[in-house]
């Protein structure tokens, strides 16, 4: 596994996109595939090329280094990429334009279906006990019409003549390093290898039909706001007999109107009046369970934290484990009082003096401090 940073290896922005990603791995490994390129170490570098977009083009896998680094991804890094889909194809692709063909498939071998991507928005009590969603998004199925071969009922597809059913066509030429055989797509069949003479009506000889789809996906407790649950099998249908591309739910979770989030930890600042910060009190917090009782000693000072143990959110691998809740307590001053309120904060302004101390710590260091700020 390459110790590089794999945004710095493919010379991208940590917020690059796949198309940014995929060009960025064109430019790089025409530069430095070992086949074409005499710079020195051309091969190590074209493995590190290799790793870095085996990561970051595989959302799951993306998102996990974005989260954890190479820990994230195991000890096998980036080298459990799937290259039955899109991958090998970008490498035939690359190879293609220089004339090389890696003997490695036919345009009609299995192929692995398109990913697809949704977002589906939780509450903060979802994102934190868990649960049952029904989701709805579209995605291409076989057609039930014509099975998926593209013709209409009673007739067949024929074999491409140009092709030999191939799907694909080849070139002998010579070049500078030497003769070369260069493969492209069948002009005649678009690379599919048969030949609709009647096309059938439902798919018009894609073999394919957009539907609607509902399903129920459970959402784990824990989960944070960004968090990817991949459903195998759920994405675009795969060609040639290959298997179905997966669905990828993104999660966003709708801000609380109290409660903060820092990872397994809930924060919550809380307003007490003067008498319960000076005399103490035993008050009610809200918590994400519901009411928790809290004792305030007296002389509590403005910014003291509380810690509520097992009050947190559960870890994704182990519900029964969970964070904390951390009550930072504020000391409210009222903006207006009832003349024997304002009677008696005289006569204790009486009692205490006028006398001031500077403090080395203010307000918002004591945020910091307590936050991690």
């Amino acid at each position: 596994m390459s110790n590089r940073d794999y945004y710095e290896i493919l010379g991208i922005e940590r917020n690059a996109s796949d198309d940014e990603i995929k060009a960025a791995f064109r430019k790089l490994a025409r530069q430095y595939h070992p086949d074409v390129s005499k710079e020195e170490h051309a091969e190590e570098k074209f493995k590190e090329i290799n790793e870095a977009y085996g990561v970051l083009s595989d959302s799951d896998k993306r998102g996990r280094y974005d989260r954890f680094g190479k820990e994230g991804l195991g000890s096998t890094g980036g080298f459990q990429h799937d290259y039955s889909g899109d991958f090998g194809d970008l490498f035939e692709e690359i190879l293609g334009g220089f004339g090389f063909s890696s003997g490695r498939r036919s345009r009609n071998s299995p192929r692995r279906g398109r990913d697809l991507q949704m977002q589906v928005r939780l509450t903060f009590e979802e994102a934190v006990f868990g649960v049952e969603k029904e989701i709805e998004f579209q995605r291409e199925e076989t057609c039930a019409t014509c099975k998926g071969n593209g013709a209409e009922p009673g007739t067949t597809p024929t074999k491409c003549s140009t092709c030999n059913g191939q799907g694909e066509v080849r070139q002998v030429r010579q070049t500078f390093l030497g003769q070369m055989v260069q493969t492209a797509t069948c002009p005649t069949c678009n690379g599919r290898g048969e030949i609709v003479s009647s096309p059938c009506k439902i798919c018009r000889g894609n073999g394919l039909e957009r539907k609607n789809i509902k399903k129920n996906v459970q959402i784990p407790a824990g989960v944070d706001n960004g968090t990817q649950i991949r459903l195998n099998g759920e994405g675009g249908p795969g060609t040639f007999g290959g298997p179905n591309g997966s669905l990828f739910v993104v999660l966003d979770v709708k801000p609380h109107q109290f409660f903060k989030r820092r990872e397994n930890d809930i924060l919550l600042n809380l307003d007490i009046n003067v008498a319960q910060a000076v005399l103490g009190a035993d008050i009610l917090v809200p918590t994400i369970d519901g009411e928790e009782k809290l004792k305030i000693p007296a002389g509590t000072q403005p910014g003291k934290m509380f810690h509520l143990k097992g009050k947190g959110v559960p870890h994704v691998r182990n519900k029964n484990q969970r964070g904390e809740q951390m009550v930072m307590v504020n000391v409210a001053i009222p903006n207006k009082l009832t003349k024997e309120q304002r009677e008696l904060f005289e006569k204790l302004a009486e009692s205490l003096g006028t006398t001031v101390k500077p403090q080395e710590k203010g307000f918002l260091d004591w945020l910091n401090d307590a936050f991690g700020g």
